[in-house]
């Protein structure tokens, strides 16, 4: 009796165990088989591409907003 209970106690841990790793690792197995293949991962660069963003939005800001009046006056 203390066996069977012994069987069916480790034989669900390890269906548990099994599960969590198969959930864990289906969602990125392309890329586990392109690094598996030696291919390198694109560089993850999130300052960069903030800088970027953040120039776009500067540039389009500036492009939207007309000249203040007394700027033209002071140049003149």
């Amino acid at each position: 009796m203390m066996a069977m209970v012994s069987v069916l106690v480790f034989s669900g841990a390890c269906a548990a165990s099994i599960g969590v790793i198969i959930a864990t690792v289906a969602p990125q197995w392309r890329r586990i088989l392109t690094l598996a293949a030696g291919q390198p991962e694109a560089q993850f660069a999130p300052l960069a591409t903030l800088a970027i963003a953040e120039r776009r939005i500067a540039v389009r800001r500036w492009s939207t907003e007309s000249a203040p009046v007394g700027s033209w006056r002071a140049a003149a």
